[in-house]
């Protein structure tokens, strides 16, 4: 929120300037009046003579750029002064009131000859609607966020161009805590950016996350991590998602494996504990070389191999080396028996075992053999596994195609979705 409240004081000062004071002319003041009050004629925009020389400009510009502000203030107060004087000698003194005020960084100042400028009547709609947003800018950088709101609003309804406090209203309306109308306003940008393909600002997305999580909206939630994950990933965002994903009551633990191994690979870094667990998951399933690349980054990482449990995660390197290294000496002996399996499971695990050891050439036509074959209990997650081994491949387009057939309300259409978006991540294009 800072660097916007930066933004729009710059704007402020640009708009509120010296610049922006009103140009006026010399004239007599009539200081009698005329025998008829009713006939009496609309008195010209002018400004007196004696109050011309208080206020005027090239030599209050000079003053306020050699910023002599005492001496202006001075003239201002004297200028005040003044008996009898006509709309537009207020008009003029309150602009320099607000020259001056935005000069000296005099909030109180400059809001209250804001207000009085707008409310004269006096400025050109396009000019009255920049100083109604000004104003706007005023009170919200003072955490005035319902005032802000009242004066975005009346830009809104003033401008031509109504969108450009969008921003700024979705901002006060969250930091006003009306997190429904924060949701509002931030929906339709969001919807914008997709219809002309380009990636949501990444504050818009993590208000809008921001924004759901108050509202226990867990669908707008979700769907704002998911761009998230997908134009801005990091590893916060995927561990949110991920976890969020594992938290549904309809998730089933038997994908945990397929959860980690996307964790692994679309984080820098994971939990030490999440190694520990992934290898374990990995020996069960019998694929001990991905168990020792998992143990093996966690090392490197420095995650593992230290502190109390330093001692466990090396016996545990130790299991997934030992498996790793007889897998390397036996496992093209378990290829006639996976051919001669009823069903195509063997098969698969084979040629996954295949792929982490880095042989895909060999290891990626055997599982799809697998997977022709049929027969599997659960062909969903054999084929989950042989997607998994494409994108290890570099293969992202076969990938991709298998990943769009898998569904399921365990976890596997959200687990195809966010491999596709690993796959698809700016960085991958």
């Amino acid at each position: 929120m800072s660097q916007f409240r930066f933004a729009r004081i710059s704007l402020m000062v640009a708009a509120l300037g010296l610049n922006a004071m009103p140009a006026f002319v010399t004239g007599a003041h009539a200081q009698s009046k005329p025998a008829t009050p009713a006939a009496e004629a609309p008195k010209p925009d002018t400004v007196r003579p004696d109050l011309f020389k208080l206020l005027d400009p090239a030599m209050v510009k000079d003053l306020m750029t050699n910023k002599k502000y005492a001496e202006v203030q001075e003239k201002i107060k004297a200028a005040d002064a003044f008996a009898d004087k006509t709309p537009y000698e207020i008009y003029v003194i309150d602009r320099m009131k607000l020259a001056l005020g935005s000069a000296t960084s005099n909030d109180a100042m400059a809001m209250t000859a804001l207000e009085a400028v707008i409310n004269s009547g006096r400025m050109a709609p396009a000019d009255q609607a920049e100083f109604v947003n000004a104003l706007a800018n005023y009170y919200y950088n003072q955490k005035n966020y319902p005032k802000a709101l009242e004066w975005y609003k009346r830009y809104q309804k003033e401008s031509a161009t109504p969108l450009k406090v969008r921003n700024a209203m979705v901002r006060a309306y969250y930091l006003s805590g009306d997190f429904a109308n924060a949701k509002a306003g931030l929906l339709p940008v969001i919807a914008e950016a997709d219809q002309a393909h380009k990636a949501p600002d990444l504050e818009d997305l993590r208000l809008l996350a921001s924004t759901a999580a108050k509202l226990k909206d867990t669908q707008t939630y979700v769907m704002a991590m998911e761009k998230l994950v997908n134009f801005y990933p990091s590893d916060d965002f995927w561990t949110d998602l991920l976890n969020r994903m594992q938290s549904k009551p309809t998730f089933n633990n038997r994908l945990q494996l397929d959860v980690l191994r996307l964790e692994n690979i679309a984080l820098s870094v994971m939990a030490p504990e999440e190694y520990t667990e992934m290898a374990e998951l990995a020996l069960l399933a019998g694929q001990p070389a991905e168990a020792k690349k998992a143990l093996d980054a966690g090392f490197e990482a420095n995650v593992l191999g230290t502190g109390s449990n330093g001692p466990k995660h090396k016996q545990l390197r130790d299991r997934a080396n030992k498996g790793t290294a007889d897998d390397l000496k036996n496992i093209a002996s378990g290829e006639a028996n996976a051919q001669k399996s009823k069903d195509g499971l063997a098969l698969v695990n084979l040629g996954y075992a295949y792929v982490t050891m880095g042989q895909a050439d060999k290891g990626l036509p055997m599982m799809e053999q697998g997977i022709a074959k049929g027969g599997m209990k659960r062909p969903e997650d054999s084929s989950l596994h042989l997607a998994v081994a494409y994108a290890k491949a570099g293969r992202k387009d076969d990938a991709l195609k298998v990943l769009a057939t898998l569904k399921g309300d365990d976890g596997m259409t959200d687990l195809a979705k966010y491999w596709a978006l690993w796959l698809n991540r700016p960085t991958a294009k």
